[in-house]
């Protein structure tokens, strides 16, 4: 196997969904176990709510981690703030709504701004959805109200938009073209097999399954001065792999393992960056 000219970079870590191996997904409480933890980054989904709130729910449906029924999407705030979004991960008694209610990315945007140290933040935005592009006027506007969305001259956000959708990023690019994007792919399209990506895109998102068929893939992106942000990396032998092709990010479910693995690995290696 070739490794990247880059490969002694250690790539940086990304809880994904929050710290999810261990708390229930997209909670309050996962994503504060992850800053804890030392993650370099936090992973979120969100879905436009029908009042209008954006909320950290990955599925179009809500019945794998809540103990409701229904679409996030024809449902309010209110609505989905009377279901349990805990209790399918911990079924014993647990009083701490952190673990229980449902998560809006204005909370995990203040979480993020008070973690009294620097934390990225990758959004994904989920389509397709029946209000198509008022999900990305909606996350610009909560981006707004922390200075995140348009940043000045020579600073960077924290925050990311990531997306299947090249719908999306293009939305994204269009209206904040100051945010950094990621084309997330469970496949590489024909057209980008070269380590290309679409105009204005800054980083690829493939799944770990294309870097372990095509590792190459990693130094091609590369050569085009894009990085890439691998997911979901949660074995430790794929964290490793991850590290000696080069990769910038590793999105994982098991931050804390993920951050071991690298640094039991880290001597004589770059910092991350």
């Amino acid at each position: 196997m070739r490794l990247s000219p880059i490969a002694k970079r250690v790539p940086r870590v990304v809880a994904h969904r929050g710290a999810s191996a261990v708390d229930p997904e997209h909670t309050l409480a996962a994503y504060r176990r992850a800053i804890e933890m030392g993650a370099d980054g936090l992973e979120c989904d969100v879905r436009l709510t029908a009042d209008g709130h954006l909320v950290c729910v990955h599925d179009r449906r809500i019945e794998r981690t809540s103990n409701g029924q229904g679409v996030v999407s024809k449902m309010s705030l209110e609505q989905l703030e009377t279901y349990d979004w805990g209790s399918w991960k911990r079924p014993t008694a647990d009083t701490d709504l952190d673990s229980r209610k449902v998560l809006t990315l204005d909370t995990l945007l203040s979480t993020v701004r008070d973690a009294g140290r620097p934390v990225e933040l990758a959004i994904e935005t989920k389509h397709p959805t029946r209000y198509a592009g008022l999900v990305e006027r909606r996350l610009i506007e909560a981006l707004d109200r922390y200075g995140w969305a348009h940043p000045k001259l020579g600073t960077e956000s924290p925050a990311r938009v990531m997306s299947f959708s090249w719908l999306s990023l293009r939305r994204m690019r269009t209206a904040a073209p100051g945010l950094r994007t990621v084309l997330l792919m469970d496949r590489v399209p024909l057209r980008f097999r070269d380590g290309t990506l679409p105009t204005g895109v800054s980083y690829a998102g493939p799944g770990l399954a294309i870097v372990t068929a095509d590792p190459e893939y990693v130094d091609r992106v590369h050569k085009h001065g894009h990085q890439v942000h691998v997911w979901t990396v949660n074995a430790e032998e794929d964290i490793r792999r991850c590290r000696e092709l080069g990769v910038d990010a590793v999105i994982s479910d098991r931050p804390d393992v993920a951050l071991r693995v690298l640094a039991d690995g880290a001597e004589g290696v770059g910092r991350r960056t």
